[in-house]
């Protein structure tokens, strides 16, 4: 979260912190966030929540930071072994780390939640979600997270910038362009989306205002408002190349594009790691690469606002693998429905349901 601490929430505390939580604070003597109705930034979520969560007896020793979880298996198993006999569930889970000092070690467990969420993993640039020719080569180039354009303006000013996808994440930084650039002489932008018809995933009457105060910019800026930003839509990344310092990218679909540019935005969206848990036999959505349980519930629903959801409960959430399961932005795949609140929710029901029953 510290990575996007700039960027504001569209839900609001009362959506953020769960009952639990404000008991725990405030039996240590700390303050749950007081404004019910205000959405927090990044930056606001982990110093008012997170870290005095994460400072609570109950979690301090608990917690090994700076440690990259980079592979779960079962002991003595492999994927395709032990389907659904006791051997499997009792075979202890096989964790490998990275250490924050770069030490690579293992750790056991009888249980794993695997909460790792989507951010880390961006979607390629190419058409069809494979990544353009070219597109490897560039590496560091390509900025696939949410900058923080008002901080680094300096950086970016008086260049020529592509900005793909037409997601939340990329609306996010072209209203931050559209604010910036027509005081910035030498800046130009061109703001490439897939889709010719774009709908900017609006929400009829969205009760949440930030969201619609998104989606309405977005429409604003395509409709030519901003002197510097252009909109194409129905364009798709064919190839990147590098010509002399500067990067040339060839775009098709509704119309034969080529541009060069200084830098290239692409917030195409982010996906679940499923390398992580590629030995432990979980079913996937051929849809959204989620849990095919919790994605079939999802899909069928079909619903438009996140804010609608129920409670799925504990075995929707269950996988094939024993004891193990996908929780969080994750458990969602490539669904964009989830919250927060979601996902405390499944945490609660996973603990709920292992909880030893009273003598």
């Amino acid at each position: 979260m510290t990575r996007w601490d700039h960027v504001r929430l569209f839900t609001p505390w009362s959506m953020n912190v769960s009952e639990r939580m404000a008991r725990h604070l405030r039996s240590a003597g700390k303050e749950p966030p007081k404004d019910p109705d205000y959405c927090p930034d990044g930056s606001e979520l982990v110093s008012e929540l997170l870290q005095p969560l994460a400072e609570l007896p109950e979690l301090a020793g608990n917690l090994a930071l700076g440690t990259h979880v980079l592979g779960v298996a079962r002991e003595g198993l492999l994927k395709h072994q032990e389907i659904g006999t006791a051997r499997r569930s009792e075979s202890p889970f096989r964790i490998v780390l990275r250490r924050p000092g770069g030490e690579v070690a293992t750790a056991t467990a009888t249980m794993v939640l695997d909460c790792t969420g989507t951010y880390g993993m961006p979607n390629a640039a190419g058409d069809g979600g494979v990544p353009a020719p070219g597109e490897h080569e560039l590496g560091g180039q390509i900025v696939r997270e949410l900058p923080n354009l008002r901080r680094d303006w300096d950086h970016w000013a008086s260049q020529e910038i592509l900005l793909l996808g037409e997601g939340k994440s990329a609306q996010t930084v072209a209203r931050d362009l559209a604010e910036l650039v027509p005081g910035s002489p030498g800046t130009h932008v061109v703001w490439a989306v897939r889709r010719s018809d774009p709908t900017w995933g609006e929400i009829s009457n969205d009760p949440l205002p930030l969201r619609q105060a998104l989606a309405d910019s977005a429409k604003w800026i395509a409709a030519g408002n901003v002197p510097g930003l252009t909109v194409q839509s129905g364009l798709t990344v064919d190839s990147f190349q590098v010509s002399n310092g500067r990067i040339r990218v060839r775009l098709h679909g509704t119309a034969q594009r080529e541009i060069t540019v200084d830098h290239v935005f692409s917030l195409t969206g982010y996906g679940p790691d499923t390398a992580l848990y590629r030995e432990l036999q979980v079913h996937e959505c051929y849809a959204t690469a989620a849990p095919m349980g919790l994605s079939a519930q999802l899909l069928g629903d079909a619903a438009g606002n996140c804010l609608d959801q129920p409670n799925y409960g504990v075995d929707v959430l269950r996988l094939p693998e024993p004891d193990f399961f996908l929780l969080g932005a994750k458990s969602y795949g490539r669904n964009s429905q989830f919250l927060m609140r979601i996902g405390y929710q499944q945490v609660s029901d996973v603990a709920c349901a292992y909880e030893p029953a009273s003598p």
